[in-house]
């Protein structure tokens, strides 16, 4: 994103005395026409930017002083840094390149920058056929806030029976799944994730997060989503497809469809979940040219009565 990479220019001024294009380009991975024309935008945008010409020039901010970004607050340098976390759509080069900056951070932002930075997940696949784009949910930024420097929360809930819940909560990352949000949590029943948009309150405390070592937010969210699917579509078909077919499989599945390794024939072996026999039958019927279904019993018996009526009809 132009934007992030914008930030990055400015983050790489500020830590050295003078920068020149090739060095931007460099450290950025982008073209030197790209990184002067970034420069230029800076200096357009009211930065106090200047070039230096002849031998020896390149890019310098007014006054000449390397500087320790102290003129950041705490809030700014973790806003920067969610720029560089996993979830952001900016290029893998701006990621990179933000991450090896933070150093330059005052050492009291470093923690929380770095902690902004892995704070949050994006996983775009939607749960359900809904397009409704949802405003972020009122207590989005406290329990944000909470994640990244570290402490509990007393947390309202309202759970989707209507019972509403109080309880201290150790946050360990957000998730934002199509336009819905989830908070993942350790609490005193184990770990356990809550919809954002149903939190009723949210307090921070002055007691610290018991995060573990170990704790990966990205891991942690697939295997939750993983047992999520499980749950909501609990049949599982296993097939065997033509290589050829594979795509077709994957533009009419998407995260439904698990592709595991070759057979003997030449054949991949592949897993289909769905909701029930007879609709994912149907849903199979017409894939009969690149698909063989080896089970259960009940899809291929689904699959043959499809097909017998098909001849009845069309024969």
């Amino acid at each position: 994103m132009r934007t992030d990479r914008l930030v990055a220019v400015l983050l790489l001024l500020q830590r050295r005395e003078q920068v020149t294009a090739a060095e931007v380009a460099r450290e950025l991975e982008v073209s030197e026409r790209t990184a002067r024309r970034d420069l230029d935008a800076l200096a357009m945008a009211g930065v106090p930017v200047y070039s230096v010409q002849g031998r020896g020039g390149g890019w310098r901010l007014v006054g000449g002083a390397r500087t320790d970004l102290s003129g950041l607050t705490a809030s700014e340098a973790r806003a920067l840094f969610l720029v560089a976390g996993p979830a952001s759509a900016a290029a893998p080069a701006v990621k990179t390149a933000l991450r090896k900056l933070v150093h330059a951070l005052p050492e009291p932002f470093r923690a929380q920058a770095e902690a902004a930075a892995s704070s949050l997940v994006l996983d775009p696949r939607r749960w359900g056929s809904s397009r409704v784009e949802r405003r972020p949910p009122r207590f989005l930024d406290e329990l944000q806030d909470a994640v990244i420097r570290g402490v509990q929360v007393r947390l309202g809930y309202v759970d989707s029976k209507g019972a509403e819940t109080e309880r201290t909560v150790h946050p360990l990352g957000i998730v934002a799944k199509g336009p819905s949000w989830y908070l993942i949590s350790n609490t005193e029943e184990g770990r356990r994730t809550f919809r954002i948009d149903r939190v009723s309150s949210a307090e921070p405390t002055d007691d610290p997060v018991h995060r573990p070592e170990d704790f990966d937010l990205a891991e942690s969210w697939r295997e939750i989503a993983d047992e999520v699917d499980r749950r909501r579509m609990p049949l599982e078909v296993q097939a065997v497809c033509t290589p050829h077919g594979i795509g077709l499989l994957r533009m009419g599945f998407g995260a439904r469809l698990e592709v595991g390794g070759p057979t003997t024939d030449g054949r991949v072996e592949v897993v289909i979940r769905g909701y029930d026999e007879y609709t994912l039958a149907g849903e199979l019927a017409g894939l009969v040219e690149w698909l063989e279904v080896t089970g259960p019993p009940g899809v291929r018996d689904h699959l043959a009565s499809i097909g017998d009526a098909l001849v009845e009809r069309y024969r």
